[in-house]
């Protein structure tokens, strides 16, 4: 779930959406992180997710 990655709600505003991606990209940046295997597996998950939930066409398909 895309909302439960980025820890919003369904019904958050894109504002919230992007602070919410903001936060979790500066904590699973692979440069940040470099002894943490799972941080660049997370780091795309969010990407993911920001890049389908910022867009509106997208996120309207995926709340379908």
């Amino acid at each position: 779930d895309y909302y439960a990655m980025l820890g919003v709600k369904q019904d958050a505003n894109q504002e919230s959406i992007k602070k919410a991606y903001k936060k979790l990209v500066l904590r699973y940046h692979p440069d940040k992180n470099t002894k943490n295997q799972n941080a660049k597996e997370m780091f795309i998950r969010v990407q993911e997710a920001y890049s389908v939930l910022s867009d509106p066409k997208l996120k309207i398909e995926y709340d379908e």
